[in-house]
Order: structure tokens, then sequence, then C-alpha cells
């Protein structure tokens, strides 16, 4: 398979899997061993695609950004609010992470841990579904600062593989009380703060390896553009569907695709 190609899948499923509760590292992994390609060489490609479907976020959601620096400087209190708890709820992953950053990379090369947190995750989303059922806050700016600080724990689950960040982040929210489009946008623009520390780091820590790295910079630009288009779209899609119909569509792939991946690994 020609490397131009691979960028172009990796793209896709970077753009696809970023923001929904379905772990993009995840399915990273879980591709670099369908298609059989070198992992090792893609890794730090993987790590700079994901700007891309950052990106998405800040175009589709830039006259909330607008809003929200031009606020900043009339001393709005919303506007301090809505900064204040995006930090805040970052914080923590910026910690852990960096702490346990060694033992992090050991489980992106165990492509069954992926797997059972799939599954495992599912069940949890259906079972957080079912058992929340009323939400009390709405707008990112409302949520109270101990909620803001629980939240930013419970997103640091998704440090091990396959549970998905989003996911977290959002499945969090709602047992705090959040109602579900505001847990949802909340995981887009908090992923822009710990996505560009994540990104950072790697490149900080491994730019030895960028220098001598087989993939190039077209490949780079190449899956950088496929993910920022197609986050485009789905971020669109995913706020309509689980303010119609929930997370729980998201929960069954998890499962399906995570029991289908426990079973092929363990046929190889």
């Amino acid at each position: 398979m020609s490397e131009t190609l691979v960028a172009i899948l990796l793209g896709i499923v970077e753009g696809i899997t970023e923001f929904l509760p379905v772990s993009s590292t995840g399915h990273l992994i879980l591709a670099s061993e369908l298609l059989g390609y070198d992992a090792a060489t893609w890794a730090m490609f993987n790590v700079v695609i994901q700007l891309g479907a950052i990106l998405a976020v800040v175009v589709l959601y830039w006259r909330t950004f607008w809003a929200v620096a031009s606020g900043l400087l009339r001393m709005n209190p919303v506007s301090w609010r809505f900064t204040r708890n995006l930090l805040v709820a970052f914080v923590p992953a910026a910690v852990i992470g960096l702490a346990l950053h060694s033992k992090i990379e050991v489980l992106l090369g165990e492509p069954m841990v992926v797997a059972w947190a799939l599954v495992i995750g599912g069940i949890a989303i259906l079972v957080i579904e079912r058992l929340v059922k009323s939400a009390t806050i709405h707008g990112i700016a409302e949520i109270p600062l101990v909620r803001v600080i629980g939240i930013g724990f419970i997103q640091c689950i998704a440090m091990i593989p396959g549970v998905s960040r989003s996911g977290a982040t959002i499945m969090g929210a709602l047992s705090l009380g959040v109602e579900r489009r505001t847990a949802a946008e909340f995981s887009f623009f908090l992923a822009i703060p710990t996505m560009l520390g994540a990104t950072t780091l790697e490149l900080l820590k491994n730019h030895d390896a960028i220098a001598s790295a087989r993939v190039g910079w077209d490949e780079i630009a190449i899956g950088f553009v496929t993910a920022f288009i197609v986050a485009i779209v789905v971020i669109k899609w995913f706020v309509g569907i689980v303010s119609k119909h929930g997370f729980a569509p998201f929960a069954w792939y998890r499962i399906v695709a995570g029991i289908g991946a426990i079973t092929w690994l363990s046929m190889r």
C-alpha cells in the first residue's frame, strides 16, 4: 500500500473518530494492525494529524471563540467563566499526562487493551445514559468549578488507549448534571488545549525521530487536510445525532467493534 493512500486512510480515521466517543487513538492503533503497516514509522504522523481535527473545531466555532475573546477584553463574567472552565478541566490531564507519559506509551503498543477498552467503554456509556435522567446545567460557562474539576479528572481515564477522550469527557459531564449538547461541545473545546499539549509533548520528546522519519511532510500534509475536512462533517453530524438520539448508537458500535477486534486479535 502506498504511503499516500495510508495517509489518506489514517486522516479519514482520525477525522471520524477524534470527536466521537469511540477513541481515535484506539482506532489508529487497530488500523495499524489491520492494514499491516509499520506503526512506529507512522506514530508521529498520527499525533500531528490530530491538529487537523482540532482546527476543524476552531473553524466551526469561530464565532464562539471570537465572542469569548472579545468578552475577556470587556471583563465579561460569562467569558471569564468559560475560559476558566476549559483551563481548569485541562490541568489534570496536563499534570497526570506528564507524570505517566512513559507508561502511557507502553499501552499504546497493546491493541488488545484497545479492544477491551472499546467494549467496557461502550457498556459504561449505556449504563450512564440509563442512570442519568435529568440535566440542570446548560452552557459551558454555567458548569460549577467543582464539577469542572471532576470532568477534568474523568477525562484522564482516556489515557488508556481505547477509552476515548471525548467519550470520557462527555460521560463525565453527563454524570455531573450537564445536558447532552453542552457536554459534547465542552469535549470539543477541551480537546484544543489537551491535544495541543499532547502534540507539543510528543514533538519535544521525539524531535530526533521526526528528523529521521521515513514519513515525509507530503504525507503529513495530506493526513492533516483529510482529518480537517472529515472532522468538520463529523462534528456537525454528531451534535445533531446526540441531541435527538443520545449516545447509545456509539456505545453499541464500540461493543460490536471491540468484540470483533478481540476475536480477530485472538485468532491471529
